[in-house]
């Protein structure tokens, strides 16, 4: 049944981006339809069709800990749940190993399976300090550069986990910046958007009160990024109207498509702008993960392209039968559970692809990849979690990714 507070939510969702865009109704000669039929257009797409979203909370400190027993899948799961991205395996209750999320890449890329125990992948030799020792323990988590470590007593129990403090710059962000130029897909109409698209571009489509498209320049920006270009084609006016409101000093460069180039046929307009390495991203999607650690595994690799990738899992709603070919039963399975790695349309890209397109060709990401692969150009995956990437393109995940954010708060590292 339809409620009140969805209607809210659309009503808050629109407010946000309506405000900024009216003062520019005369300026850019914009005709936007009455806040009333706006709200109509919502309540008909929204009535029916809310699931329930979960809500995220923050794990205690025995997340950490795992036993030989868990699968490949089930250490990643655990992982999103830990800040410090390291699990440590117990045997008995004893400390025996521990296993990192680089572990858990590596092996994905190696084609381990993700049903495979942990025992396969994990680090027999872990470090560790005892009990009244936890100043050693500060110094070996700066020499080694790691970023947990478990505190044991006599019998190798673990005790509690030292972590480090990540120091924050400036910009409230820890580590290390990044400053290449940023390339963001907004042309799209976002027709599994309608009607939220009818009135606004995707991009401009507020999640908990921020745009889509300014969320990821703002993360970016945090991280060191200055450089932004912004292809856009429907509803393009509304777009630059809202970015060239007094209040918002982002440094965008904006192109415009002459007709629609796919996914990623507009890339060819910044041929002569980007000459370094870029990140490319959609408008609708927002990636959880480090990206300077990204970053630096394309430049280690020497990819001409490296495709961020996340896990996916889905649970068939129907038994799976496998029969042979003379009609006998072979295998009977129950809702069976399928794992694979979707797309994330986050890419890390070398200025080598503009050669790969042509002026005004139509073409998707995909094909532009394929084409490179054909030429021997090196193609590298960059394989995240389920939850380390959000997508908006669909009513449900829009809905997921708001609710998610709104549970994260001002803990969201991007």
């Amino acid at each position: 049944m339809f409620i009140l507070k969805d209607v809210d939510r659309s009503c808050r969702r629109l407010a946000a981006v309506w405000i900024k865009l009216w003062k520019f109704e005369k300026k850019n000669s914009l005709q936007y339809s009455s806040i009333y039929n706006i709200i109509n257009e919502i309540i008909c797409a929204v009535s029916g069709s809310r699931q329930n979203v979960i809500r995220y909370n923050h794990m205690e400190k025995s997340r950490h800990i795992i036993t030989e027993q868990y699968t490949i899948l089930q250490a990643l799961e655990r992982l999103d749940e830990v800040e410090t991205k390291v699990l440590f395996v117990v045997r008995e209750n004893k400390l025996c190993a521990a296993i990192t999320d680089g572990d858990i890449r590596r092996a994905i890329l190696k084609k381990v399976p993700l049903s495979a125990l942990v025992d396969q992948i994990a680090h027999y030799n872990p470090y560790y300090i005892k009990v009244g020792e936890e100043k050693l323990g500060w110094k070996l988590l700066v020499e080694k550069k790691i970023l947990a470590v478990p505190v044991v007593n006599e019998q190798f129990e673990i005790i509690r986990i030292l972590e480090k403090e990540n120091k924050k710059s400036e910009t409230g962000i820890s580590g290390e910046t990044i400053t290449v130029p940023v390339a963001i897909m907004a042309g799209g109409k976002g027709i599994r958007l309608h009607p939220y698209t009818k009135i606004l571009p995707k991009a401009l489509i507020p999640i908990a009160d921020v745009p889509i498209v300014e969320r990821i320049i703002l993360s970016l920006e945090k991280r060191g990024c200055t450089e932004f270009h912004m292809i856009v084609n429907h509803k393009r006016n509304m777009i630059k109207a809202y970015f060239n409101d007094a209040d918002s000093n982002h440094n965008i460069c904006f192109w415009e498509e002459k007709k629609p180039l796919g996914t990623g046929g507009g890339l060819y307009l910044l041929k002569n702008s980007v000459k370094e390495t870029f990140i490319l991203t959609n408008c609708d999607i927002l990636i959880l993960d480090d990206i300077r650690k990204i970053m630096n595994y394309h430049k280690e690799k020497r990819n001409a392209v490296t495709i961020v990738c996340a896990l996916q899992n889905f649970e068939i709603p129907y038994g799976v039968v496998s029969f042979l070919e003379s009609g006998e039963l072979s295998a009977f399975e129950e809702k069976p559970k399928m794992s694979f790695f979707t797309n994330t349309g986050y890419y890390i890209l070398e200025p080598e692809i503009f050669r790969y397109i042509k002026e005004d060709e139509k073409m998707d990401m995909p094909d532009i990849i394929m084409r490179m692969k054909a030429d021997n150009q090196k193609i590298g995956i960059y394989p995240i979690s389920e939850n380390s990437w959000m997508d908006m393109g669909q009513f449900d995940t829009m809905e997921t990714m708001e609710m998610k954010l709104e549970e994260m708060g001002s803990e969201l590292v991007l």
